[in-house]
């Protein structure tokens, strides 16, 4: 993918991939071709496989028969569930944002209280690998990354302001390219500092998302497992809410928190966007992976 700040894709074409990902995913056992896939999403096959390569650094037919492996192993190696079979073919290893160097500072009780009084906030809409982001920072770092659909940009910056009621915010959508570019630049590309994080969120929640920090940048997840790595086991449902608080998407990647079978669960800036951040994460696991065709248990072979 390029880094460049005008080279996102468009909030269209990236609904086009969300859906061609959500068909690959529920229909991988039927092996459909590139046409049926391309169909779906709306696009020639011609136009479709170039969108998509440069969306997610890899073919239809490679994330096809990455999809096919991962549910073939969980079938055939004794997995106790499906994320543990996901965990099988690599995505526990390094992902993309193992080496972003986030770190995260929590805004201070008296700076809650004054709701932002004194404090300017610069924020702007920018195009992602995502849709549309919006995306706010302060000086101590980014205090807010949240998707959304085109025509709700007034609504998203009303709600910011309503967090922020007595902050000075200044709209820059060219400090929100700016940042987007360093926050979703390619993999191993250099970074000039470590990304800063701004939040705001009680103690729990606190431990929550510094506990994704550590256990999700690797990969999926659990309730269970962030629970753990936060020091409150057992508090699935409290994690949940947790997870769900939280408005700095992508850098505390929330996205990587799975159910205890492997299914998406909810999301807050919504389950087909959960599933295109899992997929391109998953590129690299992709294309660091033999690129023999995997077989299904009936064994059908990868024909797209």
């Amino acid at each position: 993918m390029q880094t460049s700040t005008t080279s996102f894709i468009d909030s269209r074409d990236f609904r086009r991939i969300a859906r061609a990902i959500r068909f690959i995913d529920a229909h991988y056992r039927e092996q459909p071709r590139l046409a049926a896939i391309a169909a779906h999403a709306g696009l020639s096959e011609f136009h479709f496989n170039r969108l998509f390569r440069r969306w997610a650094g890899v073919t239809p037919r490679q994330y096809l028969a990455y999809v096919t492996a991962r549910a073939a192993r969980g079938v055939l190696g004794h997995a106790a569930s499906v994320l543990e079979a996901s965990y099988a073919v690599g995505l526990s290893g390094p992902g993309r944002l193992h080496d972003l160097l986030v770190t995260l500072d929590a805004v201070t009780p008296g700076e809650l209280k004054a709701q932002g009084a004194g404090l300017e906030i610069r924020y702007g809409f920018t195009p992602t690998p995502f849709g549309t982001a919006l995306i706010a920072s302060t000086t101590r770092g980014i205090c807010h990354l949240g998707f959304h659909d085109r025509g709700s940009e007034h609504a998203a910056a009303g709600a910011l302001a309503a967090q922020w009621s007595r902050a000075r915010l200044v709209r820059s959508d060219e400090s929100a390219r700016t940042a987007a570019a360093g926050i979703f630049a390619a993999q191993g590309a250099p970074r000039a500092a470590p990304l800063r994080l701004a939040v705001r969120g009680t103690n729990f929640q606190l431990k929550v998302w510094q506990a994704l920090l550590e256990v999700g940048a690797h990969g999926p997840t659990t309730y269970a497992e962030v629970a753990l790595a936060a020091g409150v086991p057992g508090s699935e449902r409290a994690v949940g809410n947790a997870v769900g608080a939280n408005r700095i998407a992508w850098l505390i990647p929330c996205h990587n928190v799975l159910r205890a079978d492997g299914s998406l669960g909810g999301y807050r800036w919504g389950e087909e966007r959960k599933r295109a951040m899992l997929a391109f994460e998953a590129r690299d696991i992709i294309q660091r992976a033999p690129q023999a065709s995997p077989r299904l248990p009936a064994g059908r072979s990868v024909s797209a």
